[in-house]
């Protein structure tokens, strides 16, 4: 299935310190022609998580927009999994927490 950038989508979210998965909300990063010609899907973490904060977390200011329940926040937990993987999408990022993430994302790489 092919998401659209900005999709908040739920799949099985690969822990780092687990060799498990739970099903979670992530946000779809990749364009959808990158999803076609690889087959996999590049997302970042959101989660409600308030015991742990990193620099670069964006709350999400319409999360109820994005089909979510409670607030959350993006976190640069970035990876990518075959797109087939996920299990259903449940909204879209408001153009204001889009202008956030892409400030944090943007800096990610150097030039």
């Amino acid at each position: 299935m092919i998401f659209d950038r900005w999709s908040v989508v739920v799949l099985p979210f690969p822990f780092t310190d687990l060799g498990t998965a739970k099903r979670r909300p992530a946000l779809v990063l990749s364009s959808a022609d990158f999803q076609q010609a690889h087959g996999h899907i590049l997302c970042g973490m959101v989660t409600s998580a308030a015991h742990s904060a990193w620099p670069s977390d964006v709350d999400l200011i319409a999360y109820a927009e994005a089909g979510l329940k409670k607030p959350c926040k993006f976190r640069c937990k970035l990876f990518t999994l075959q797109d087939d993987l996920v299990l259903y999408g449940l909204g879209t990022l408001a153009e204001a927490d889009r202008l956030a993430v892409t400030a944090v994302t943007s800096g990610l790489l150097p030039r």
